[in-house]
């Protein structure tokens, strides 16, 4: 009855926003979720990509303790120390000299959107065009769906703000067609998660940086999915060989803790006082959260373990796809996506769930695989195995 009840108040008492089986979690360690029937779960979802070090690590438990006790928040008028800790850490480790904290990713996109806008009207004859892409995503706010590229989205909850144009993911000429003198900046995500797992190549995101350059706009890379460590370098645009004017970041940041931020270069440290702001930002839990969370990436050097457990999992799957339904095995690190050539991603997700393995399918046929940054080589043997099991064999034409 236990069960049923929780369900029940499920039913009746939330507004509902998802579809979520009927399974409630109750506790989480490393790798494993448990729910209230004491099933233990596999998981390679990772809290969507957040829980960068695993569940209920330690290094977040202990610091929220101990800084609960000394001081929660002081209000975004004041500095307080666990900030500037971490925004000097933050910055040390990146090509960025200023950053900005909040809570979502959503929450740090508005404030890339509102800056790029702000160097527009200050720099650029009020330049206000945003160029992102097709099948991008950067939140669910009014103003950052309407940058998603999401379809389904561009009559959703209309009127939404104005001034973004999409352009062909991994097509330069694409881009270049749609910038005009009104264009303030190109936003992208290296990889775009959501859209399942698509990789900027290296040509397309170079040719966008010189493209910017010479025609003074702005390039920002979301990197809520992307970075801390996750596609196997501290951030994704690394791998480029380029540094954009603006990265946002969210997910991994908090290891699980609501925390987000925005970076800029020190030409774009152009906000009056009073244009950014928000009760929750800054404030000394957070940010003691995201320096312990740092720290631990830097300290277990978890970026080369995600490099090194992303090319063990890539290879496997790989291996796999010669005799069962995979093909197009792509990602970096660990954001890793494949698509299935016979089964319905959903219906594969609640194959391996029974299994006790959760993944997750971003679009119908694909499966997008991103676990803690801790995973080790025995967890993605039993990711291999269960995956296998469920996998129809590859039919030949």
């Amino acid at each position: 009855m236990y069960k049923k009840e929780l369900i029940e108040i499920a039913n009746t008492k939330l507004l509902k926003v998802t579809n979520r089986p009927e399974i409630v979690m109750c506790k989480g360690q490393g790798m494993y979720l448990s729910d209230i029937e004491d099933n233990e779960y596999l998981d390679f979802i990772g809290g969507w990509a957040v829980n960068c070090l695993g569940h209920s690590p330690d290094v977040i438990s202990n610091i929220l303790a101990k800084q609960s006790r000394t001081l929660v928040n002081a209000s975004p008028s004041f500095y307080n120390l666990p900030m500037l800790e971490y925004a000097e850490l933050l910055i040390n480790n990146c090509c960025f000299e200023r950053v900005f904290f909040s809570s979502t990713g959503a929450e740090a996109n508005e404030g890339a959107i509102k800056l790029a806008r702000k160097f527009g009207y200050v720099c650029k004859n009020g330049a206000a065009d945003i160029i992102t892409t097709q099948n991008g995503f950067h939140g669910r706010t009014l103003t950052t769906m309407s940058a998603t590229g999401k379809e389904q989205w561009e009559t959703l909850f209309e009127p939404k703000t104005k001034g973004f144009f999409k352009a062909i993911f991994n097509d330069f000429e694409s881009v270049k067609n749609l910038a005009t003198e009104k264009t303030c900046a190109i936003m992208i995500e290296p990889i775009q998660g959501e859209g399942g797992v698509n990789v900027a190549t290296k040509d397309f995101i170079q040719k966008l940086r010189a493209f910017c350059d010479k025609e003074n706009i702005l390039l920002i890379f979301d990197e809520i999915q992307t970075g801390m460590g996750r596609t196997g370098k501290l951030f994704c645009y690394q791998h480029y060989g380029i540094e954009p004017d603006i990265m946002t970041l969210g997910k991994g940041i908090g290891g699980g803790f609501p925390l987000s931020a925005l970076l800029a270069k020190e030409k774009l440290n152009i906000f009056d006082p009073g244009d950014q702001g928000g009760t929750y930002t800054g404030q000394p839990l957070s940010m003691s959260v995201g320096l312990a969370v740092l720290r631990e990436i830097l300290d277990k050097d978890l970026v080369e373990n995600s490099r090194k457990m992303g090319d063990l999992i890539k290879k496997q799957l790989c291996e796999l796809s010669k005799q069962y339904e995979i093909e197009d095995v792509r990602g970096q690190g660990l954001l890793i996506a494949f698509d299935l050539l016979q089964t319905k991603g959903n219906d594969f997700v609640n194959k391996c769930l029974k299994d006790g393995l959760l993944i997750n399918a971003p679009r119908d046929s694909s499966i997008r695989l991103m676990p803690p940054l801790v995973v080790k080589e025995k967890e993605v043997e039993k990711l291999i195995t269960i995956l296998k099991n469920n996998l129809k064999i590859r039919k030949i034409a």
